[in-house]
This record gives structure tokens, sequence and C-alpha cells, in this order.
């Protein structure tokens, strides 16, 4: 009997395999694994070149507006308890609260525009201490200066951090963040 006629055509192996097949590029090598070796289970890194998976953004909030907030915050996971209160302060000063934004810390996590918009499909971004060249925008904005790109209101500030000091310069920070969103969300 001839083994030739025994195989089985390759759709209809990866048709019975569909969920369990592993395909492997032609530039890995095609070296069997040995006993030892298929045991390990140390994770590949991918070789350069070769795309990273994309985790998804984590934020605080609901999102329900599609209003991003992105800001820097080392000493937290999203935003410390006093950049908090500032963030639901001006919230409630613009009619919002957590439920209608997006609150993400780009000092825990990285990502660009692109990732932004299709994930958080936001309306409104504001940036504290973010520059468009970090999120990969093609353009650099003034900060307090209103921007609409990409359907898309754009919104940079300064850092959070300097608007919870009580002096001078965080009073007037306040007053041109307060100015900024006067603009963006229509407020009389």
């Amino acid at each position: 009997m001839n083994s030739e006629n025994n195989l089985l055509p390759p759709f209809v192996i990866a048709s019975l395999y569909k969920d369990d097949l592993v395909l492997i590029d032609a530039k890995q090598s095609s070296k069997r694994p040995t006993n030892t070796e298929t045991k390990k289970s140390t994770p590949v890194a991918p070789a350069p070149g070769e795309m990273q998976p994309i985790k998804p953004i984590s934020y605080l909030g609901d999102n329900q507006k599609k209003i991003t907030l992105l800001l820097k915050d080392s000493s937290a996971v999203h935003v410390a308890d006093e950049s908090l209160q500032f963030l639901t302060a001006i919230l409630a000063a613009c009619k919002l609260n957590m439920g209608d934004v997006a609150i993400v810390n780009m000092a825990t996590q990285n990502f660009n525009y692109a990732q932004i918009k299709t994930e958080l499909q936001p309306l409104t971004i504001i940036l504290f201490d973010i520059n468009a060249a970090s999120i990969a925008l093609p353009f650099e904005v003034p900060q307090y200066q209103v921007q609409q790109y990409d359907n898309c209101t754009l919104l940079f500030s300064a850092p959070l951090q300097t608007m919870l000091v009580k002096n001078e310069a965080a009073k007037l920070e306040k007053g041109k963040l307060w100015n900024a969103l006067k603009k963006t969300f229509n407020i009389q």
C-alpha cells in the first residue's frame, strides 16, 4: 500500500486543527524540539522588526461621553488622589463626572494617537503635560489652544501637579485651563 495515498490534503488537516495549529515563520528554524525543549514554557520574545502585541489601554472612568484625559503620574496606577480630586472638581464645573471620561495614565503605559482613537473613540482629548509627538501626532499645539483634528477636539495643558500647589503660578494655570475648557465644552 502506498503511503502517499493515505495523506490528507493540507486544507483538511487545517480544518481539523483550526484552533490548535501554530503557523511558524519561514525565518524560524525547522529543527524539531527535543523532549526537554518541549517541556519548557518560556515565552519567546518577538524578533526585531516583528509586531509587538498591542495591550488594550487601561483607564479610569466609564468614557460615556468619549472624553479622554491623558496625564503622567508615576506615583499611581491611574491618578493620585489629590490629582483625582482636582480633576473631579474640574469635571463638575464642566457639568461632567467620572462616568463621562476615561482617565489614562501615560506613565504606566505607552500608546499612540491611532490606538487611542480606535479603542476609546474620543470626541475630546485633554492632555496634561503630554506633547503631540509623544502620541505620534503630526503637529504641535500651544498649551490651552483648542485644536480640532480628525473629528476630535484637542486641548494641551500644563501638568496637573503644577495646578495643585497653592500659589499665584498655579492660580494662573488654573485660569488658563478654565478658559480653554469653557471654549471646549461651550460653557457660558
